[in-house]
Order: C-alpha cells, then structure tokens, then sequence
C-alpha cells in the first residue's frame, strides 16, 4: 500500500489505462472488462483490475494536472511493478486540420511547466512517450481502421490563463503543438525516470480555432473509439 493506493501490490496489472476522471475508469471497467475487481478508492480516485480478451488490464483515474498524475503514476511504476501506462484523456485542438472527436497520438509533450525540474533535476521541457507503444498503438489503429493523428501536445499546469499575460499563445506556436492537455509531461517523465513504457492517446474534446466544445454526455460516447483502441494496443 501507498498512501494513495490501498491496492496489494499484485492487485494491479501490468498495463494500466489511465483516464483522468476516475468515473471513466468506472465506465470502462464496467463496459469493456469482466471479472472486475475494485483495488482502491483512497480520495475516490477509482483503480479497477479486469481481463479484456483474456488477458488482464488495470483501469485507473489520475486527476488533473501534473501532480496528481505524478503521483499515481509514479507510485504505479516504483510501487506496483507496473510496466505500461496509456494516458486516455480530453485535448483542446491548436491545430485548425482536427475535428471535434478526432483521435490523437502523442509523439512528443512540450511543457513550461517545472515538474520535472523540481522532481529529479531534469531541464528538458520537450519529452517523448514510448517509441514501442506508440508504434503498437498506430499499427492497431491502423488494423480497427481508425484514423489517428500523431504530433507534439502542450501539457499545460494551467487551465484558465487571464488575458493579460502575454506570449503564451507565441509559446505553443513556436514549439509547434498541435493540442493541448495537462498530464502527459509528467507521466513521460516519471516513464523516462524509472525505465517505463507510457502513451498518451487523446480524443479532441474542442477546438480553439473553431471554437466548438462536445457536451459532456458526447464526450463519453464519442470516447469509446479511444478506449477501444487502448485496449486493444494493451493486447496487441
């Protein structure tokens, strides 16, 4: 145990899915496992244990933002002996090419953010996902037939920014982001740390250049493309 994870330490699979809301990882143990079983609710932040096809995958809810994601997947890889996590979030779309509900892969997340700077003395602000699971991810997107985009995320510490701060649109543009999200700088980073795999697979939730928004209720029905991909890149 953790003081954030009640879980004994072989309650939880080698391969996590990681929403952000823990009702989603409700939903997708729920939806998409059988023989689930529930292995924390420490803070309400939801971890399920199930098989999809046979083999055995874990679902859990990471929060928002780069803490609260550093701490659960941090514990995850030291603690739990986990090998994979894939991120499965909401993105707001920079890029003018992406529609509402499009599925988007990350090749790199460039932040400002100091995270990891404070948490091991790492300066690099542009950091890289899995070379291996993001291929497995694109090679069965590309068997379901389900387009994907790949590009550079924003992983951003804030979500509202007040007008009169300047150069932060300039920042997102010079370093070529195509999307924002708050959490993948932080998991790739404690991946590189502790000689992890993790992913971070989005689904464009609303766009700054169009300005259109899903509804709640569309985001997790429009979801299930990404979820479903996920899990089958967990087996694959």
């Amino acid at each position: 145990m953790t003081p954030h994870n009640e879980a004994p330490k072989l309650a939880i699979a080698k391969t996590v899915l990681m929403p952000g809301d823990p009702l989603r990882a409700k939903y997708i143990a729920e939806h998409y496992l059988t023989d689930v079983k529930l292995f924390n609710m420490i803070r309400n932040m939801l971890g399920y244990t199930g098989m999809y096809k046979g083999k055995q995958i874990s679902v859990m809810g990471s929060g928002m933002g780069m803490p609260s994601i550093g701490i659960y997947s941090y514990e995850l890889y030291r603690f739990y002996d986990v090998e994979r996590i894939i991120r499965v979030g909401s993105a707001g779309a920079y890029n003018e090419h992406f529609n509402i509900f499009d599925l988007f892969l990350a090749e790199s997340a460039w932040s400002e953010s100091t995270f990891a700077q404070v948490q091991s003395g790492c300066e690099e602000h542009i950091l890289y996902p899995s070379e291996a699971l993001n291929q497995t991810i694109s090679e069965t997107a590309a068997k379901l037939s389900m387009p994907l985009h790949n590009g550079r995320v924003h992983s951003s510490d804030v979500f509202y920014h007040e007008e009169h701060v300047s150069g932060f649109r300039e920042f997102y543009e010079q370093q070529h982001c195509d999307c924002v999200e708050m959490e993948s700088f932080a998991l790739f980073h404690h991946a590189k740390l502790l000689n992890k795999q993790a992913a971070c697979l989005l689904t464009i939730s609303d766009s700054f250049v169009k300005h259109e928004q899903a509804s709640a209720k569309e985001r997790q029905s429009a979801f299930n493309d990404m979820i479903t991909l996920a899990l089958e890149a967990a087996i694959a």
